[in-house]
């Protein structure tokens, strides 16, 4: 804001009303808490997953809060599904903020990953957020828009071993996202990536049940030196990660670009 300018209200900042927000992985945990806060902001929002059960849940739960909501089945794993999906889109129901969040968390021995594996972790984990981004920019070039892409502190420091294929698929979409926010910033469009860090999901809650369960030392050691680290001393919620989404996704963050922002209570400080 420079000499002279009136401050523009915080609420207004962040108000999504009349934008229009879709949402990858958004069946469950990250996901579904960023359908969830889009919503409360005011999106209207297009919700993307494999489970169509689980997502027609989430979009049951926003209709009964007044939100306007639709879902899409879409296999993010197969690249004309995702060229489909974008070409059957109308002017009018084109998104203006994307939020590539779905992601498997896949582990494997590195000397025992196949082609198989490794092409399956980085179809979804990476090709997913490439190619989507690739139909968003291809329609909106003209208008411009908003992209946050959802990647991992363990891009960037892996905390535990088998994890090469997937920190290898995170790592590329941060490199992505800033070639993304290079290339086609002077275009409108606003690219960020988050790092989420500990999040107690439906998925990380199933792996600590799964130590307990099978007595695995390995991984409850790794939890505790896991927790350990935290300067915060706690694990985070999906909405803290919603919330940020949030913020990038909305006019206070007007000069946020190419941003790689981890929300990991601490773990990557410590």
């Amino acid at each position: 804001m420079t000499q002279g300018d009136s401050l523009t209200p915080t609420e207004q900042l962040l108000c999504l009303e009349g934008h229009r927000a879709l949402i990858t992985g958004a069946a469950s945990g990250i996901g579904k808490a960023m359908a969830l806060r889009f919503a409360d902001a005011g999106a209207e929002c297009i919700l993307l997953d494999i489970n169509e059960s689980a997502l027609d849940g989430v979009a049951q739960e926003l209709r009964a809060k007044g939100s306007a909501v639709s879902t899409v089945k879409l296999d993010l794993t197969d690249k004309k599904q995702i060229g489909t999906f974008w070409a059957g889109l109308d002017g009018g129901s084109l998104p203006d903020i994307l939020i590539n969040n779905a992601g498997v968390y896949a582990l494997k021995d590195y000397l025992e990953i196949d082609e198989t594996f490794l092409d399956s972790t980085m179809s979804i984990n990476l090709g997913s957020v490439f190619w989507m981004c690739q139909g968003f920019i291809g329609r909106r070039m003209q208008e411009g828009g908003i992209m946050v892409n959802v990647s991992t502190i363990e891009a960037i420091l892996p905390f535990k071993k088998d994890l090469v294929a997937y920190g290898t698929s995170k790592a590329a979409v941060i490199g992505l996202t800033r070639a993304l926010a290079r290339d086609y910033g002077h275009h409108g469009f606003r690219i960020n990536v988050i790092l989420p860090g500990a999040i107690k999901t439906p998925g990380t809650k199933r792996l600590m049940k799964l130590a307990i369960q099978k007595v695995r030392l390995d991984l409850i050691k790794t939890g505790y030196d896991f927790q350990s680290r935290l300067a915060l001393s706690r694990w985070g919620k999906p909405d803290e990660v919603a919330r940020v989404a949030l913020f990038l996704s909305s006019d206070l963050a007007s000069y946020v670009q190419g941003a790689v922002i981890p929300v990991d209570g601490g773990f990557l400080c410590s």
